[in-house]
């Protein structure tokens, strides 16, 4: 079957386009605006991308189009589709059917960390010699790759997304997955976008945990009030929980976070030594462990292998250093993630200056939901530099200059990348830390800050 993926630079439908390959389908696809790492992973798996959504493309004659989150009606090549009444398709569902029916799915949901902790699961099953399949919304180094399937394999972990699925289909990705083991890492308010309020997110959590078998599992964290009133409102599958009191819990640990004991039903089970930080990261691995224990994977195994866990592309990635200046790209872009990973690179540098530079980027962002949270949650930052565009998709619908009003000292705001990367550059000193944090490209900043140092 020739499938032709619209939005397929996105990472769940470019981990799509590997899966459909794999499974033996001809598979080409459209996007715009792409930039690494998916457009470098699809070019060298060799798969056939064209720039925009000209309506012309149906001339590629496919049997099948997938349709991307990312199309709205009034896209030339939907409505070519439509008007020729030709079968299309949604991603999560397409995947959903002839994929995930087979397999034994472990899906992580939550607001954060859906990214390193299926990364985190897919390498201590992986480690275990159990060749997983995965779909992963990141590139870990581990692993080289965002997905990868072989039907003759049992196991498959995916990045479970509560966002809507397709312009026709509104409800949360993850209600296609047939998940068997689920973690829930946490939940807060997001994608004001499209969910008015945490309460419509909750009911999407609820209708994942609906789906899952009484022979399966879900693994939930203590202390989080939201998927604690999910849980409430009915669960028919066996639970765990990870986090204080739990059986699954953190013992004696350094302040950073690189090293810590892992205890399991009140006992000490092993120690993780890991180059990562933050308590948000032990979580992660937490939650990994457990469900890995779900499917057989005894915990010394997985704290062996999360031991030599590299990490995600994008997730407190160090991108270089120049003159003892370290610059680090991370995916952070909701105040309860730029806070726990600032925390994190806080406790791992000490006293040494960290800078933030910050591009609100997101939907919900970009809105400005969560704009008053922003000063708080960088308060571990001895200087942050906040760009905002002003015009296009990407605009922002409030000023930073109001939101950092009373930190005009600590807080410089740009809408022109040059100009705060010429800022930044007069600024760094030697042994400062320069963490980027955006879920866009950010016009190449990475880049162009460490050739301009």
């Amino acid at each position: 079957m020739h499938i032709h993926i619209l939005g397929i630079c996105g990472t769940f439908m470019g981990g799509l386009a590997l899966i459909a390959r794999s499974a033996g389908h001809k598979v080409t696809g459209c996007d715009t605006g792409v930039y690494p790492p998916m457009s470098t992973q699809l070019e060298e798996q060799g798969i056939e991308l064209t720039e925009g959504f000209s309506a012309d493309q149906i001339n590629l004659n496919p049997d099948l189009y997938i349709i991307g989150n990312v199309v709205t009606r009034g896209n030339p090549l939907m409505e070519a589709i439509l008007e020729k009444n030709l079968p299309y398709v949604s991603g999560p569902q397409w995947l959903g059917d002839h994929v995930l029916r087979q397999q034994h799915v472990l899906a992580v949901a939550g607001t954060h960390g859906k990214t390193t902790t299926s990364s985190m699961l897919t390498w201590i099953l992986e480690y275990a010699g159990l060749q997983p399949n995965f779909l992963i919304g990141g590139i870990a180094s581990d692993l080289g790759i965002s997905a990868r399937f072989n039907p003759n394999h049992k196991y498959f972990v995916i990045e479970a997304d509560e966002y809507d699925t397709a312009f026709f289909d509104k409800r949360s990705k993850f209600v296609h997955y047939h998940t068997r083991t689920a973690i829930l890492n946490n939940l807060e308010y997001d994608h004001a976008d499209i969910f008015p309020d945490l309460k419509a997110i909750e009911t999407q959590f609820h209708h994942l945990v609906r789906t899952i078998p009484q022979s399966g599992t879900v693994i939930t964290p203590t202390q989080d009030e939201a998927l604690e009133r999910v849980i409430a409102r009915g669960i028919w599958s066996k639970q765990d929980h990870f986090g204080s009191n739990a059986n699954w819990q953190c013992g004696q640990r350094d302040a950073a976070g690189q090293s810590f004991e892992v205890i399991h039903q009140g006992k000490v089970v092993g120690k993780v030594n890991w180059k990562h930080t933050g308590t948000h990261n032990i979580n992660n691995a937490l939650a990994a462990i457990a469900a890995a224990k779900d499917i057989g994977v005894e915990p010394a195994k997985a704290i062996e292998a999360l031991s030599k866990f590299q990490g995600i592309r994008r997730r407190m990635e160090l991108r270089g250093v120049v003159n003892n200046i370290s610059v680090y790209d991370d995916f952070a872009h909701h105040p309860t993630a730029i806070a726990t990973t600032l925390d994190g690179l806080r406790k791992r540098v000490g006293s040494a200056r960290i800078i933030g530079v910050l591009e609100p980027r997101s939907n919900t962002m970009k809105l400005g939901t969560m704009a008053a949270r922003l000063p708080e949650a960088l308060a571990q930052a001895d200087l942050v530099f906040c760009y905002g565009e002003t015009q296009g998709k990407h605009a922002l619908g409030w000023k930073p200059e109001e939101v950092f009003g009373t930190q005009a000292d600590k807080v410089k705001t740009f809408h022109d990348i040059e100009l705060l990367k010429q800022a930044l550059v007069e600024i760094a000193q030697t042994g400062d830390h320069i963490i980027i944090m955006s879920n866009g490209s950010f016009g190449g900043l990475h880049d162009k800050l460490l050739k301009a140092l």
